[in-house]
Parts: C-alpha cells; sequence; structure tokens
C-alpha cells in the first residue's frame, strides 16, 4: 500500500513540475504562431504584387489610349512605338503577359459604336460593334478605345495558386482632330 501511495505522490509532484515548468512554452508558442505568420507574409506579398499590376494595366491602358489620342494620323511605326511605351509602364514586372489592343469607333446617328480601325493583340474586326458606356455614345463622333489585359502568376504560389486576369479599358476623344486616320487602309468617313 505504501509503494502506491509513494507512486501517487510522486506522480502528482511531476505533474506539479511540469505544469510549472515554463521552458518549452516558447517553442510552444512558436510552432503554433508561426504558420500563421507565414501565411500573412506570403499572402501579403502575392496581394501586393497583384494590386501594384492591376494598377500598372489601368496606366498603361490609359497611356495607350492618351498616345493615340494625340495624333492626327498613325502608321504602324507610331503604333510599335505607342505599344512599347505603354508595356515600359509594366516595369519591373514582367511585360511577357501583357495583351494589348487599341482601337478607333466611330458612333453613328443612332448611337451604336463600329470599328474604323483596331491593332494589338486581338484586333477586332472592321465595322463591327462595340458596346460603349452611354455616356459615351455621342452621335457622330469618333472615340479611341483601348483594351489592356494581363494574366497574373502568383510570385510564391502559397496563397493564391490560379492565374489571375487583371483588365481594365480606357476611352479618349482625339485631341487635334476629328478622328485619327491610320495609315495606310483607313479613312475618317462615317459610314
Amino acid at each position: 500500500m505504501q509503494a502506491i501511495a509513494r507512486l501517487w505522490r510522486a506522480a502528482g509532484f511531476s505533474a506539479c513540475e511540469f505544469l510549472a515548468d515554463g521552458r518549452g512554452l516558447a517553442a510552444t508558442e512558436f510552432a503554433v504562431i508561426v504558420p500563421l505568420m507565414l501565411v500573412m507574409m506570403f499572402g501579403t506579398v502575392e496581394f501586393s504584387s497583384a494590386i501594384a499590376i492591376d494598377r500598372k494595366v489601368t496606366l498603361m491602358a490609359r497611356t495607350l489610349a492618351d498616345l493615340t489620342s494625340q495624333s492626327t494620323t498613325v502608321a504602324d511605326t507610331d503604333m510599335t512605338n505607342f505599344f512599347a511605351a505603354s508595356t515600359a509602364i509594366m516595369t519591373p514586372y514582367d511585360a511577357t503577359p501583357v495583351s494589348a489592343t487599341i482601337t478607333e469607333l466611330y458612333v453613328d446617328s443612332t448611337q451604336t459604336a463600329h470599328v474604323q480601325w483596331s491593332k494589338g493583340t486581338a484586333p477586332r474586326a472592321q465595322r463591327s460593334t462595340v458596346s460603349i458606356p452611354t455616356t459615351l455614345a455621342v452621335a457622330n463622333t469618333y472615340l479611341i478605345f483601348s483594351e489592356v489585359s494581363y494574366i497574373y502568376t502568383p510570385s510564391v504560389g502559397y496563397v493564391l495558386k490560379n492565374l489571375i486576369t487583371l483588365s481594365d479599358v480606357a476611352y479618349t476623344r482625339p485631341r487635334l482632330s476629328s478622328c485619327v486616320y491610320y495609315s495606310p487602309g483607313t479613312s475618317c468617313t462615317t459610314y
């Protein structure tokens, strides 16, 4: 009977000493907190990169439309320069996943927008119709319409695992003339 009592007393002292001992507490807290902190860190890196690239896509769309609208006539060399200048905005991010298209639209008397000319990664068919905001549908006018998209690949892939398509569009009116003539092949005539 005394052996059992000693065993209970020893177990009681061991349990009390174990609970009072704080040497392993920091290691336990570290093991619990580190995975959460890593998720937060990688998530912050991935989300901030995606937000920065999304902002650059918006700037690229606006720049492409703005550069084109400042001309009275454009040719292939001008378009190459406009695309190069707008793509440079993506620095320091990779510009390979960028697709950009610039289009001149003619809004007819029924306020329907038709493609006058289109150049870029995915040019639109001439005379096809394009849906535009009703506030921009002013009869018998021209619009410069740019479309930019970027396929974002997460840098770490720990929090964001899938590809994300970031895109934006921009509309501007020709500034120096009623339309921007694309040389050769198109004119500023109405339909």
